[in-house]
Formats: C-alpha cells, structure tokens, sequence
C-alpha cells in the first residue's frame, strides 16, 4: 500500500474538511484573492467562459469555486435520447455493472447495495450501468441532470472522506461505498435512475436545488427524506460540490447503452452525450 494511501486512513478526515470550510468562506480580501488567484494558475482555469469572470467579485473563495457559466458555454446533445454528461470532469470508470458489482479501479469494486445503503433499491440496478465523473479543482463544480427526471427519496449516509483522486480510487477499497454521500433516487419518463453525490477529503460540503445545504452537518446515522418532486428537466442544476468530488449516474437494466469510448481518464464535459436512453425493464 503507497504511503499516501496509508496517511489517508489516519488523517482526522472530517477535522480537515470543516477547517477548509470555515477557510474557504473567509471574506477577508487578501486570503480570497490569494486562494483563488493560486487555483487559477495552477489548474489553468479558463475564466473567461464564467458568468463573472472577475475574481475580485467573489465574496470568499467557495462562491468563485461554485461559480456559474455564461449561458450557452455548455451546451446539452439535442438527442431527444441523449443520456447527458451531468458534470465537467474526467471519467473514472463507465460500463456494465455486473451481478450487483460496480468497478472501481483495476482489481476492485464495490456492491451497489453498499453504495445505495439499501438492498431493496439496488436490486433495480444489479444488471444495469453506471457512469463515474471525477471533478478535480480547476473544473466546473456545479452538477445537472442526465436526464428529465422526479425526484423520490434522498438518502444521506455517513462515512469516511477518503481523497477520491486516482490514486486513492485505485489504492482504498471500496472506497466510494465507503465515504459519506448523498444518494438521489429520481424516476424519469424512460425509469428509474440514481445520481449519488460521493463526498471526498477536504470537500467541504454538499448543496442541492431543493436543499441549501445538505452535508454538513456530517451525519452519525443513515437520513432518508422522501420527496413529493421537485421535476428537473435534462441538464437542470441538480447539486453543487464545495471543492472537488466524485458523481455516480445508475441506470437500470436496460436504461440506456453507454458510449463505447468512455473509458477511463478521458475528459468530458457537462451536457455531452454519454449514451442512448431506453425504456428500463421492470
């Protein structure tokens, strides 16, 4: 096991992600401008398709990191069965998932009834597909929806906050049915689907369209809401990440056929096409 690999384990994970919070909504111009300038020129961060691309406009560092777009910088595939990228990111790992198994790197996976935290709701999706977006620090942090979808339940459940990195998805096992995230079950024209929001080190919180702020509080107990709606239309603002994370998209058997070069590493873009949506078998 690498060292950094190790350190994770024993860092107090949720200490150092509500210190960076507290850090990151520091209004005191010096430290803002100075966090974000930093960002800007490490990560290459293309501000000019912002919808306020002047730095010094941001009250605190988290406002410029969950900042909007221009309108029309992203825009959606028209496909009117275009299953559509819900967030900027890279691709983790996509395909099939495989007797209730979902890859995570090579040589490991996890069950999707661990991931949803419910036996019942993963049987949906034993034989269904899965897309995971990985968001680093220079990319886009808002995330929207893949398809036109209702949402039913939400379920936060607690955990760790291991880095979701390559490093350690490819180091921690189980890592993403092990960290604290935020599980949205939604029904769409065409079926069920889930987007689980992975929370991560130094991830400072979770905050959706319907909710403010969802995480934190870090929860001790798994917390289920059902919901009476809201309907997001396909690309709808769904969630934002305060600082960088992991996006999981589950479709059922027969949900939809992904693209077949979605394979790791390559770098997608929110609103892109990642599939062809089908009408789910019940």
């Amino acid at each position: 096991m690498k060292a950094g690999v190790v350190l994770s384990h024993l860092l107090p994970q949720h200490a150092l992600s509500a210190l960076v919070r507290a850090a990151t909504r520091w209004r005191w111009r010096p430290w803002k401008h100075f966090l974000i300038r930093r960002v800007v020129r490490a990560y290459g961060v293309d501000l000019d398709e912002a919808a306020q691309p002047d730095v010094a406009a941001y009250a605190h560092f988290d406002a410029f990191f969950t900042r909007a777009l221009k309108p029309g910088a992203r825009p959606l595939d028209p496909a009117a069965d275009a299953l559509l990228c819900p967030a900027d990111g890279r691709i983790s790992q996509a395909g099939a998932i495989a007797a209730g198994r979902i890859v995570q790197a090579k040589g490991r996976d996890y069950s999707v009834a661990e991931l949803l935290g419910d036996p019942d709701a993963a049987r949906r999706y034993v034989a269904g597909s899965f897309v995971n977006v990985y968001l680093s620090p220079r990319d886009y942090h808002r995330v929207h929806m893949p398809c036109a979808g209702r949402l039913l339940e939400t379920v936060h459940i607690p955990g760790r906050l291991f880095s979701v990195a390559p490093a350690a998805v490819a180091g921690v096992d189980r890592l993403f049915a092990r960290n604290e995230r935020l599980v949205c079950h939604f029904e769409g024209a065409r079926g069920p689907f889930v987007m689980v929001m992975v929370g991560a080190l130094l991830v400072s919180g979770i905050s959706t369209a319907w909710d403010a702020c969802v995480v934190p509080p870090y929860a001790r107990h798994i917390r289920r809401r059902r919901h009476a709606g809201p309907q997001l239309a396909a690309g709808a603002e769904m969630a934002q990440f305060h600082m960088g994370s992991t996006v999981i998209v589950l479709l059922p058997e027969g949900g939809a056929t992904l693209d077949a070069e979605l394979r790791p590493e390559r770098t997608v873009r929110m609103g892109q096409r990642l599939g062809r949506l089908h009408v789910a078998i019940e």
